[in-house]
């Protein structure tokens, strides 16, 4: 009798088994991502939502080992009660098959609830990873954009810097040309006005 009752408490112990380990690994995962982060508080952050993850997991734990306690005292005291009673073996059947069902199905509805909660605890740990990644792409992404505008400022400074060269050396040529023409200039008037010297 009592194996029958057992096999959706075994089926929930499994799933909340599950969820727990899948919790663990998404939990896990972020807090990897959070110690590759660069700015510390980005950082700072996803490792206190570790954390408050952490908490929750173990809160879950102690709700479901307190639940598998309830059920375990529950059944037994069902047994010690059974087998205190005297009376109609008929009747003590009904009774014990009765309770156990209704024990059965509170320690499943149990069960089911930190299910609940537990499956609740992975999205939310699932969408704050695709938060993450997100924000990591936007930031790979920035990353790249600032590469590729540190080239163009590079080139834009050697540039400037070939142009400041040429102005330089274009303002020489000037200064060489003027020179060279009020020489001429003088020369002219020299020879014009003062044949003689």
């Amino acid at each position: 009798m009592a194996a029958v009752g057992d096999v959706p408490v075994r089926v929930c112990n499994q799933e909340i088994v599950k969820f727990d380990l899948e919790i663990k690994a998404a939990v896990q995962e972020l807090e990897q991502m959070a110690k590759e982060q660069d700015k510390e508080s980005e950082k700072q952050a996803l490792l206190q939502e570790v954390e408050n993850h952490k908490k929750q997991m173990l809160s879950n734990q102690t709700a479901w080992r307190k639940a598998n306690l309830a059920c375990k005292m529950a059944i037994d005291n069902s047994e010690k009660d059974e087998l205190l009673q005297g009376g109609d073996p008929l009747r003590q059947r009904k009774t014990t098959k009765e309770s156990l069902a209704e024990n059965a199905s509170k320690i499943t509805e149990s069960l089911m609830g930190i299910s609940r909660m537990m499956s609740q605890q992975v999205k939310q740990s699932e969408e704050t990873m695709q938060t993450l990644a997100n924000s990591s792409r936007t930031i790979l992404d920035a990353n790249d954009e600032f590469k590729s505008m540190s080239g163009t400022i590079q080139l834009g400074r050697k540039l400037i810097t070939k142009y400041n060269r040429r102005e330089l050396t274009d303002k020489l040529l000037i200064f060489l040309a003027l020179a060279l023409f009020l020489a001429t200039v003088l020369y002219i008037l020299k020879k014009r006005l003062f044949p003689f010297l």
